[in-house]
């Protein structure tokens, strides 16, 4: 087999010179994608609510819809990732979903009556739904060494963090100048259309890169999809990833939901509940940018993936037992454990034990049995144990915590069997 390699005339910085401009058209690449899109999700997710009240719906109804669209979500992210995959078109997957949800966030704006609102909530989450996992397979397939050692992933998805904490912002700020909600519908429509338009500025990194056993055809057969699904669930690594991932993401539901009404109760102050919920993000923000790699080189992804499951431990515990303001501020910043360390842990196995060619299926199959299912459980009980047993709803989030220990140092040894020792992306 020969060799290709630069003429022996080359400067030798001509090598490096070129890898440099093509990790810095790479990394802005990558940047505006997740960017735009981030920043288009912080301005909506606040409003959506306050948009479906404007346009009729009661509080009750608001709640069904919501849960509505959970459940089309969690139909729609595997399909996107199957048909990316078989047809080797995740980027044109992904140009269509964000066109869809631009225009179907429009839709709000005319849509009268419950049966309405239903259909469009559903349409609207089924084109959302994969718009998370899809752009981080794109990311993580261009981040993965032994492809192309563009950037590290953390990078665009801190990015994409301070994004989205900027859509808040820009949101909030639109509301107060319009007098009305639906501002926000207008603005995601554009700032969404506009990143349907950056993934086909992304460089390619999938299908060109990938070695001759991850080349698979494309297939449209039913037995073809029942393969794919179980080429994935046949993977022990992914396996556990899926259970130890699911354990510790689902137990920011309660959190989520009732974290703010439980601090209200106890007299803490709007402007201080903020503060605490800025210090989560800006958590997050930090693992992904400054010290996830870190984390990942010292520990391994199995290694980080306990780490964060004892981090929720100590978190929900100390949540569950006191709200004392100066314990509520040491505890946030284990956000950046809980949710960050570990959403990089997880986007590290996925790189290393999943062939390429699945790469967009094992993303969406992660969102949606990994987090989505276990999340949505856990939200639909979450309204039950607050409402009977307030903050002490937080020790079942610790118990799921620590049951996801013990699956994290199974994972480890799995991904020893399987040769995935490196763990950087």
């Amino acid at each position: 087999m020969q060799t290709k390699t630069a003429p022996s005339s080359a400067p030798a910085s001509a090598g490096s010179l070129y890898y440099i401009e093509q990790m810095t058209r790479h990394l802005a690449a990558y940047l505006l994608l997740y960017g735009a899109l981030y920043c288009g999700w912080g301005v909506l997710s606040p409003f959506l609510p306050a948009v479906l009240a404007w346009q009729g719906a009661s509080p009750g109804e608001i709640g069904l819809l919501l849960a509505a669209g959970m459940v089309a979500r969690l139909a729609s992210i595997p399909a996107a990732g199957l048909v990316a995959d078989r047809h080797n078109a995740t980027r044109q997957v992904l140009a269509g979903l964000l066109a869809a949800a631009a225009m179907l966030g429009i839709g709000f704006v005319f849509a009268q009556g419950a049966g309405a609102l239903l259909l469009v909530t559903i349409l609207h989450a089924m084109a959302t739904g994969p718009l998370g996992p899809l752009p981080d397979a794109l990311a993580v397939s261009a981040a993965r060494e032994g492809v192309r050692r563009s950037f590290d992933y953390g990078w665009v998805r801190g990015a994409g963090a301070l994004s989205f904490v900027a859509g808040n912002v820009l949101a909030g700020l639109a509301v107060t100048e319009a007098g009305f909600p639906h501002i926000v519908l207008w603005i995601n429509a554009g700032l969404f259309a506009v990143t349907a338009g950056v993934v086909f500025l992304l460089p390619h990194t999938d299908g060109g890169d990938r070695s001759p056993q991850d080349r698979a055809p494309a297939t449209a057969s039913g037995t073809a999809i029942v393969a794919r699904l179980g080429a994935l669930l046949g993977l022990p690594s992914f396996r556990w990833l899926l259970i130890a991932a699911g354990l510790i993401s689902c137990s920011h539901a309660f959190y989520a939901g009732f974290a703010t009404l439980r601090w209200q109760a106890a007299g803490i102050a709007p402007g201080t509940i903020g503060f605490l919920w800025a210090i989560a993000v800006g958590s997050e923000v930090l693992v992904f940018l400054v010290i996830g790699r870190r984390l990942l080189t010292l520990l391994g992804p199995a290694g980080v993936t306990a780490l964060a499951a004892g981090a929720g431990v100590l978190r929900w515990t100390i949540m569950a037992v006191t709200t004392w303001q100066p314990a509520m501020m040491l505890v946030q910043p284990l956000h950046g454990l809980t949710f960050a360390a570990q959403h990089l842990a997880a986007m590290a196995i996925i790189a290393r034990v999943v062939p390429s060619h699945l790469a967009a299926t094992a993303q969406t199959l992660y969102a949606a049995l990994g987090v989505g299912v276990l999340s949505a459980a856990v939200t639909l009980a979450s309204g039950a144990l607050y409402e009977r047993y307030g903050g002490q709803g937080f020790w079942p989030m610790a118990v799921l915590c620590a049951a996801a220990v013990p699956a994290a140092f199974v994972l480890r040894t799995g991904l020893r069997r399987h040769g995935a020792t490196n763990p950087s992306l």
